[in-house]
């Protein structure tokens, strides 16, 4: 065999085995703008997902940018137009104007108003609109008033009534119907720091260590893991200084027992109703975890596509870390873009084991 054919083989074999190529093969969408790919026969460069005839492997070469594929001789395919907005990217800059709209409305707008704004059917607009945040526009606007009125509530100097008002609603009748989705208690109780509010909990033991499981009249609040049980108990304190901590009796020392199951068996899944307060957009990123399979992992730049905010990885990681239910919110799912382990509220090597028993069949 020549030295010409081997290093014609060699490089066949490294093209193919480049995820890049993995991603050409399956025209994968959700790779575009990550990098095009030139072709030399052609000298036509494509984004991943072009449903143009696919090139031979050795035919072809990878570029990180459009500028970059251009500087080297190629030129746009005028089928997929790698260097203009892909459908998706213009799909997510209208529902980013619409969450901008939501959030500044005193009102929620109607939907019809919002598809219109946006160029779309209401049904499009729905379904475009909870493909990228995950929620509806109905519940986004929920979590956005919801977490302005918590806003107020901190201030020692508001009135519940202000802030009730100054958080976008029209009336203190409709508040009070949801308070308990927005608050989970009284607002008079948040303003307190919880106060007369009880928060059932008790501590148990796992294979990961020491395990809290707290519930309000909500659900499920806090699935905290740790090494020390106390320590467990003064962050389940900081959280609510003046609330009623109750130690589980024993039918809530039996629902820490189905927590810990799950935390052994997490394909089993976890059927307990959730207590997440968090910000409109921590809200968007832990739904966005919770349809990750048990057993897979995706980057917290799959995330922020996801939720449409591609450049907001950073602010991925942040509610990441502000996920106050382990594993019912499962945060140990995503991992940095080269597959390694990132950082873990609760530690790596936690997120390891957990990630070691979703693999198993």
């Amino acid at each position: 065999m020549s030295s010409l054919m081997a290093r014609k083989i060699e490089t066949l074999i490294s093209i193919e085995q480049d995820p890049r190529w993995q991603a050409v093969l399956r025209r994968d969408a959700a790779a575009d703008g990550r990098f095009v790919f030139g072709v030399r026969t052609t000298g036509v460069y494509c984004r991943p997902s072009c449903p143009s005839r696919r090139a031979k492997p050795e035919n072809v070469t990878f570029h990180e940018t459009c500028a970059e594929a251009d500087a080297a001789g190629y030129r746009a395919c005028l089928r997929c137009r790698p260097n203009a907005s892909s459908l998706n990217e213009r799909n997510a800059a209208l529902i980013a104007k619409a969450c901008r709209m939501i959030e500044t409305a005193e009102e929620l707008p109607p939907l019809s108003d919002l598809a219109a704004r946006a160029g779309m059917s209401p049904f499009h607009f729905h379904r475009q609109f909870k493909a990228a945040t995950g929620l509806t526009p109905k519940a986004y606007g929920a979590a956005h008033r919801a977490q302005r009125v918590r806003a107020s509530l901190r201030d020692a100097q508001a009135s519940v009534t202000a802030a009730i008002y100054d958080a976008g609603f029209n009336s203190s009748s409709r508040f009070y119907e949801n308070v308990g989705q927005v608050l989970g208690m009284t607002p008079t109780a948040f303003k307190k720091g919880g106060e007369n509010v009880a928060i059932h909990f008790a501590i148990g033991q796992c294979s990961l260590g020491a395990i809290l499981v707290a519930c309000s009249e909500k659900g499920v609040c806090a699935i905290l893991l740790g090494d020390d049980p106390e320590e467990l108990a003064r962050d389940l304190q900081n959280r609510f200084p003046k609330a009623d901590i109750i130690g589980g009796d024993p039918g809530f020392e039996a629902l820490v027992a189905k927590v810990v199951g799950f935390v052994e068996a997490p394909r089993l899944g976890l059927d307990l109703p959730l207590d997440m307060r968090g910000t409109a957009f921590q809200q968007r990123v832990w739904q966005a975890l919770c349809d990750i399979p048990a057993g897979k992992t995706v980057s917290y730049a799959d995330i922020a596509q996801r939720i449409g905010a591609p450049s907001a990885v950073r602010a991925v990681a942040q509610a990441c870390g502000a996920n106050k239910l382990a594993v019912a919110i499962p945060c140990h799912r995503v991992v940095r873009q080269d597959g390694g382990l990132s950082g873990y509220r609760w530690g790596v090597e936690r997120k390891r084991a957990l990630l070691a028993k979703e693999a198993q069949p």
